[in-house]
């Protein structure tokens, strides 16, 4: 992550903030099943498998082959657009966004949750770099991981703040799950509205600042 700018940080903890706020309206429509958290879908299919409860695991195997189609998706939407551009990516998963809330608004629940979970695969590809996932914004667990490692050289004379933008990223999911869910509580679908709206924002912003500045990635 040391590659990346402080206002790469930024923009990562906020799509990490719209993941989890929309893996917490997934949640909780879902009765359970996740949208952008593929570790715990794969737990509920082997669970599922377990119990010979097929229709568990029916879903959450469905569920993890729509996050992977909308990963291509967005590997290719990044692949033709340049990976330096993020916000043709960016772009896609605001238009997946707004198409999953309009089906749910329309009442065809099932092909909006197919939506929601092909923009969360799709967020993945924002910081492709090389044709590999430069920062994972939708999974905090190898997250965590790097945190404690930089922690642990901090406390043996290594850089003492490296571990920060770790946090941030886990910070950003964990509130964006907090609002997600008191947002779909009170709002229903309306919530995610707001979240395709925040995308559209930060497409546009980031769109003004590749055309202000060109490519925002530091050479590695």
């Amino acid at each position: 992550m040391k590659d990346y700018r402080r206002r790469d940080i930024a923009l990562a903890s906020m799509l990490s903030a719209v993941a989890g706020y929309v893996d917490a309206i997934g949640f909780l429509k879902l009765g359970g099943f996740f949208v952008s958290f593929m570790s715990g879908n794969s737990t509920r299919l082997g669970v599922g498998v377990a119990r010979g409860d097929w229709w568990s695991a029916g879903k959450a195997a469905g569920l993890v082959a729509l996050f992977v189609l909308g990963v291509v998706l967005g590997a290719l939407v990044a692949r033709r657009a340049g990976e330096d551009r993020r916000s043709a990516v960016m772009a896609l998963e605001a238009g997946l966004l707004a198409l999953a809330a309009a089906l749910i608004s329309l009442g065809h629940g099932a092909w909006g949750v197919v939506a929601m979970v092909m923009a969360m695969g799709a967020e993945n590809a924002v910081f492709q770099r090389n044709g590999d996932v430069g920062m994972g914004l939708t999974y905090m667990t190898g997250t965590l991981v790097k945190a404690g490692h930089r922690i642990a050289a901090a406390l043996t004379g290594g850089d003492r703040f490296a571990w920060l933008p770790y946090l941030a990223l886990w910070t950003g999911l964990t509130l964006g799950g907090a609002l997600g869910a008191t947002a779909y509580l009170k709002l229903g679908v309306v919530a995610l509205w707001i979240a395709a709206a925040l995308v559209s924002c930060l497409a546009a912003g980031q769109y003004w600042l590749e055309q202000r500045s060109g490519p925002i990635v530091a050479p590695s």
